[in-house]
């Protein structure tokens, strides 16, 4: 017990060291400028009269009662993944519990040992942790580097299964993936394409099917992992794809065969949530005009290392963690709600202030935001 508690202590001592501690805060009566809540999904009220689900019987269920293998699937959650898959123009979905579920579900269960992916370096830890559990072997090429992807695509052994991860929005930067060149390379080399979309899932194509429905690029992925808890507004996830991965998951994917099943009033949410993006894109205009507002107000601050983005996630650079943490911290004394990104989670002296933009800011709350960054630096 003595040891166990002293790997601990030395632990925490060690992150508190490196300025790298971290612990849970309070954001009460901030500017929500740090939610992944991209259209204020989250923060809607809800009515039973919103649910096209007609069976109110959920509403008297706290959970599903086991996993979907065993008492907690029902007609409705089939039913809603196979309106999922429609929605974004594949074949199948399988729902999971979370986006990390599903990633690393998808990527332990498929891959196998002498297999080879290869990942963007700024891929989720999840997507990393599915990978560590195949026993694949895991290659990565510089963000969005075209050409160190081809490189490590053409070296890799021949007889070997290949794998490309990417993310189509990434979470760090809040660019884009060339998904479309990526795509060609795939089928040049016989890669497997899987693609994250969680950051691009209601903000981008026509009703936010996301980028790999934007550009019409269904038949070149292979899996693409959607998530519900940023721009949906809710809970869970679905791994999408061909028929049979949906088979092969059910019977593979440890994290869906061995989790209790998300509740029905869960999934209800979720099919709110898909409802709303073709019902009403009166949220995604707004936020996509003040996306646009925050990239000119930019253009007059031109001492702020600003990462450009067409996504909901700008990026500050304020290099060295000590200097981001208490720019954070002035910020949040100022009424913003913005947190820090720090190395390791970032390389070094590209450490960062996060800035999500959602339908409900406002251009004034944008416009005094940056001048007290401007201000301050």
């Amino acid at each position: 017990m003595e040891k166990v508690k002293q790997f601990i202590n030395n632990s925490l001592q060690t992150r508190a060291e490196q300025s790298l501690l971290r612990s849970l805060s309070l954001s009460e009566n901030l500017i929500d400028f740090c939610s992944n809540d991209y259209l204020g999904f989250a923060k809607k009220n809800i009515s039973v009269k919103d649910f096209t689900f007609q069976n109110q019987q959920f509403l008297s269920v706290n959970g599903s009662g086991g996993s979907r293998l065993l008492a907690g699937n029902s007609a409705f959650a089939v039913n809603l993944e196979q309106k999922i898959a429609n929605f974004h123009g594949f074949e199948s979905a399988l729902i999971f519990n979370s986006g990390y579920d599903a990633n690393v579900g998808l990527l332990s269960s498929l891959l196998q040992k002498n297999d080879i992916v290869i990942t963007d370096q700024y891929i989720h830890a999840s997507t990393i942790d599915g990978i560590k559990m195949s026993h694949a072997t895991r290659y990565k090429f510089r963000h969005n580097d075209l050409q160190d992807l081809e490189k490590k695509l053409s070296i890799a052994p021949v007889q070997s299964t290949l794998y490309v991860c990417v993310e189509s929005v990434y979470s760090m930067d809040g660019d884009m993936a060339p998904l479309k060149e990526i795509s060609e390379l795939c089928r040049k080399f016989g890669a497997a394409l899987i693609v994250d979309e969680a950051h691009a899932i209601g903000v981008f194509g026509e009703n936010g099917q996301g980028l790999v429905h934007e550009l019409g690029l269904q038949k070149e992925v292979f899996a693409c992992v959607m998530t519900y808890g940023k721009a949906m507004g809710c809970h869970g996830a679905a791994v999408l794809g061909g028929e049979r991965l949906q088979a092969f998951l059910i019977n593979f994917a440890r994290s869906f065969i061995y989790s209790t099943a998300l509740p029905i009033h869960a999934l209800a949410c979720i099919e709110w949530a898909y409802d709303s993006l073709v019902n009403d894109t009166i949220d995604k205009e707004k936020l996509h005009d003040l996306i646009g507002f925050f990239n000119d107000e930019m253009q007059q601050y031109q001492t702020i290392n600003h990462i450009e983005s067409k996504s909901a996630i700008q990026c500050i650079v304020i290099p060295g963690n000590e200097s981001c943490k208490k720019m954070a911290q002035f910020l949040q004394q100022k009424g913003f709600d913005i947190r820090a990104v720090l190395s390791p989670t970032v390389p070094a002296q590209m450490e960062r202030l996060r800035i999500c933009l959602h339908s409900y800011n406002t251009k004034l709350e944008i416009a005094n935001l940056l001048q007290i960054i401007h201000q301050n630096l």
